[in-house]
């Protein structure tokens, strides 16, 4: 019965301590992200970034994507539905962070629609698409071409071209170095107005633009 006693003493301990570290490890993290921002202000938004929303918001989000990303396509809708309940204080940014295999092509396509004025319909289009072309946790360009073929919704021609464009190198590059300037490490990172979230989640994404809006409107 000690032997027992001791065994959970001693387990409690060790999940005690666990907590604490996992909560100034976190709490370092959120830290970091803070002086990283606010070191990087020129990082967050660059001349070629896709937006969305009211140019002349108050609150803008920034939030760094890879359309491979499974939590990306979660928190789609979540921005879509920002966008429309603030049309006149909300603007967004998108900025790329294809980190996974493949990514970078799927990127390429969302440069080459943007050229005939489709980079939200060919983002929506992935990200309800994503799982017939993001197979374990790669992306697959050619299966999404399927996708694009029954959507009819680009010249596939024109858009198989402009992929080609050597821009679009250099703008994955961009973002890449940007989004490590600020410590995006990981999809989606979000900024609401050059702040990083607290803590990752609904809530907290919820709970910054709600701040923001108050303090700004």
């Amino acid at each position: 019965m000690k032997k027992n006693h001791i065994i959970i003493v001693t387990l409690l301990i060790m999940l005690t301590i666990f907590a604490l570290a996992t909560y100034f490890y976190s709490a370092k993290q959120v830290e970091t992200k803070n002086q990283l921002a606010a070191q990087n202000t020129s990082a967050f938004i660059a001349e070629h970034s896709p937006r969305k929303g009211n140019p002349h918001a108050k609150v803008t989000i920034v939030e760094f994507v890879d359309p491979a990303c499974e939590t990306c396509k979660d928190f789609h809708p979540i921005i879509k539905d920002l966008l429309k309940k603030y049309p006149a204080k909300i603007n967004v940014v998108i900025r790329y962070a294809p980190f996974h295999q493949g990514s970078d092509q799927m990127v390429a396509i969302l440069e080459a629609a943007r050229k005939q004025d489709k980079f939200w319909d060919t983002l929506d289009l992935m990200f309800e698409t994503q799982q017939s072309w993001a197979i374990h946790h790669k992306a697959r360009p050619d299966l999404f071409w399927n996708e694009l073929k029954k959507a009819k919704l680009l010249d596939l021609t024109r858009l198989k071209q402009d992929m080609n464009d050597p821009a679009i190198l250099k703008v994955i590059q961009k973002d890449l170095a940007d989004g490590q300037a600020l410590g995006a490490n990981k999809t989606p990172t979000f900024f609401v107005n050059g702040k990083p979230l607290p803590r990752f989640g609904y809530q907290p994404l919820m709970d910054l633009v709600n701040s923001e809006l108050t303090a700004n409107y």
